[in-house]
């Protein structure tokens, strides 16, 4: 028999729990505002991180966070290899080699990873990217376009879990 403490300590555990993935996003969305970067690593199907990670720019839109990459890079590929957890962290600590380790103490959050075909997504994404980084995006901005209509880059998206 449970007594009344006993179920209110437990209903209490499991309404934090509940709302953690929501807290976590909630920090990690305050840092998007902030950051010109996400650190990402895709997460082996033991739940171990890659060692494959990176900085990489965003765009945060619709609830999800999107990258533009190659389709050779290790990003794409996990993906496309049915490892579509990553852990993202979202602040801005410089290269990620040479941080020491540091955008680990950023906000983090666990995501669900799949390659966006869908061309309007693509423009939104793009327009929202070319106003957040406007000094490199006559650079980027043609390659990001160019590559996704030749197949040659990939659009990812990174929604919460």
């Amino acid at each position: 028999m449970i007594d009344r403490r006993t179920l209110l300590k437990f209903s209490m555990i499991g309404l934090i729990v509940a709302t953690l993935p929501s807290r976590l996003w909630a920090d990690a969305t305050r840092g998007m505002a902030e950051s010109a970067l996400i650190y990402i690593t895709p997460l082996k199907q033991d739940g171990r991180e890659s060692s494959c990670q990176a900085e990489v720019w965003f765009q945060l839109h619709d609830g999800a966070m999107y990258v533009v990459t190659s389709n050779k890079a290790w990003r794409a590929i996990a993906v496309g290899k049915g490892l579509t957890s990553a852990r993202v962290w979202v602040g801005d600590v410089g290269q990620w080699k040479s941080s020491d380790g540091k955008y680990k103490a950023l906000p983090v959050v666990t995501t669900q990873a799949n390659i966006v075909g869908d061309k309007a997504v693509q423009t939104g994404v793009l327009d929202k990217m070319g106003r957040k980084y406007p000094g490199e995006w006559s650079t980027w901005g043609p390659r990001f376009n160019n590559g996704l209509a030749d197949g040659s880059r990939v659009m990812l998206r990174y929604t919460p879990v």
